[in-house]
């Protein structure tokens, strides 16, 4: 069985300032920044546009040791991770996990905009961060 995503939930970008970010892509591109939110628990504030279906999800470090700082601080801004809708989250998580997929997260948790998220380790997706997120308000 295959986890079959909806589609390309966004693209998270690892950025060093947000505010410059949010220019860059609302003059050059004309996009529209909708939303700015902290996820305190994960260190970082996000913004996002909308392009299409899919977002991209801007990423600034809260902390330096946070996740998206040490990521910076290794390799600099750029694409962080790519993130799939999916349905039953839970139940993807254990099919994952059996077809032999490293698990960041063994369970779902909290994440921007509400969505229950979870993150497959890049050893086990050939180099990519992996998210897989579900919309549990909106359903």
């Amino acid at each position: 069985m295959s986890i079959k995503p909806k589609y390309i939930e966004h693209i998270g970008i690892a950025v060093r300032n947000l505010e410059e970010s949010i220019a860059y892509y609302e003059n050059v591109f004309g996009l529209s920044c909708y939303a700015i939110e902290e996820v305190a628990d994960q260190k970082v504030k996000t913004a996002f546009f909308k392009v299409g279906q899919t977002k991209i999800e801007l990423l600034e470090s809260t902390d330096p040791n946070g996740p998206i700082g040490k990521f910076i601080e290794k390799k600099g801004e750029g694409v962080h991770h790519l993130a799939f809708a999916v349905d039953d989250i839970e139940q993807k998580l254990t099919e994952l996990d059996q077809k032999g997929i490293q698990l960041i997260d063994q369970e779902p948790r909290n994440g921007a905009e509400g969505l229950s998220i979870a993150f497959l380790h890049p050893k086990s997706t050939h180099g990519v961060l992996t998210e897989i997120c579900e919309d549990k308000q909106n359903k």
